[in-house]
């Protein structure tokens, strides 16, 4: 399990060098972008994309994964279809080659025959990354591969990877949007449960050198497992003042952010982009809580994030769920699990997190949270 945790660090910092050399050829990112269609579409947004970027890391991080722990090859699932359209009309299944050379020239009939942005592609596929010094020696997990599964989110907030407005971030402090809430989110689970059990979160664009204008990445993870709980992010430390604060989704329904408003204050409710970034303010301890009403997120989202918030003692609940039980701590049966489709849905629906979902590091935080809430949904 140490193995597997540091491919997924090293396979991540090579999904994040993609996405930045992606959004450095700006001709070739706008060629890149597709909507999405049929039931692969999105319900959130108004127009939803899909890029090339994410078709790519997502195939890249099977192939590596299935190359070097062939058990798991079946069971890595991601958020995007691997076909894609070019300009003639021609469906090209996009994966990845033996060689940068084979990659390179796949990925030409995908890009119209642009070779010198395919060369540029399967070089950065093919690449190493740099030593990701992760402090996971003497890691044991007592699980074997054949129990695990894999979701893959290549690039969540999409939107705001595609925006690319540069911010720069304070220390301590959430910011609402840009390029930093664009995440590479990989997440391991228990077949057998659902559990989620390691996650790994790279960021790519956390910081830009002023001297050579290029971005650097920071990456985080966590194990939870049995009585096993690691992460590379300490637990955070209780703000000072006082009181809960809670991220949200702009546009959260009007009687959510009412009922948080009196129970936290106006200045304890913020706005950020991208579910993936919400958990990780949680994580980091930039909000309390994450809280979301309706089901517009899905299993690759969460899947990561969630293993990490319980490698520091919180966890990714139900809301519906959460609502509907008995008030006390937080059981299987109301945290979020991640291996059975939704009953009845099609295409990207079947592994939504219909009920909404609270993301939270603390259970007497996610208590005072769902009480305000419940007779309001």
């Amino acid at each position: 399990m140490a193995d597997l945790l540091r491919l997924l660090l090293r396979v991540a910092e090579k999904a994040a060098n993609v996405a930045r050399v992606c959004r450095q050829e700006a001709p070739l990112f706008q060629l890149l972008v597709q909507e999405k269609t049929g039931d692969d579409k999105n319900k959130k947004f108004v127009q939803d994309f899909k890029t090339l970027a994410d078709v790519v890391i997502q195939e890249m991080i099977r192939h590596d994964v299935g190359a070097q722990f062939p058990e798991m090859a079946s069971y890595i699932h991601g958020e995007e279809s691997n076909k894609f359209e070019n300009g003639l009309g021609e469906r090209v299944t996009v994966t990845v080659c033996g060689t940068e050379k084979e990659t390179a020239a796949l990925l030409a009939t995908v890009l119209d025959g642009d070779h010198t942005a395919a060369s540029l592609l399967a070089r950065a596929i093919h690449q190493d990354p740099a030593t990701i010094d992760a402090n996971t020696d003497g890691l044991t997990v007592p699980l074997s591969l054949s129990e695990l599964g894999i979701w893959i989110d290549p690039i969540d907030a999409t939107s705001q990877y595609i925006e690319g407005r540069e911010e720069v971030l304070e220390e301590g402090r959430l910011s609402p949007s840009g390029l930093h809430c664009a995440l590479v989110l990989i997440g391991v689970y228990l077949r057998s449960t659902g559990e989620p059990v390691m996650g790994v979160i790279n960021q790519p664009f956390y910081y830009k050198d002023p001297a050579g204008g290029g971005w650097r990445g920071k990456h985080f993870w966590g194990v939870s497992c049995g009585g096993l709980n690691a992460s590379s992010v300490p637990r955070p430390k209780d703000a000072p003042g006082g009181g809960l604060s809670v991220v949200l989704s702009s546009n959260e329904k009007q009687v959510v952010k009412e009922a948080l408003t009196s129970l936290c204050g106006p200045d304890k409710l913020m706005y950020a982009s991208g579910a993936g970034y919400k958990i990780l303010c949680v994580i980091q301890g930039l909000a309390d809580v994450y809280v979301l009403s309706e089901g517009s997120t899905f299993k690759w989202d969460s899947c990561a994030p969630h293993a990490l918030l319980r490698a520091l003692g919180g966890g990714v609940v139900d809301l519906t769920k959460c609502l509907q039980s008995s008030p006390g701590a937080p059981d299987q049966h109301t945290e979020l699990t991640y291996h059975q489709p939704y009953p009845g849905g099609r295409g990207a629906d079947r592994w939504a997190n219909h009920g909404g979902l609270v993301a939270y590091r603390d259970c007497s935080q996610l208590r005072s949270i769902i009480a305000p809430l419940k007779g309001k949904l």
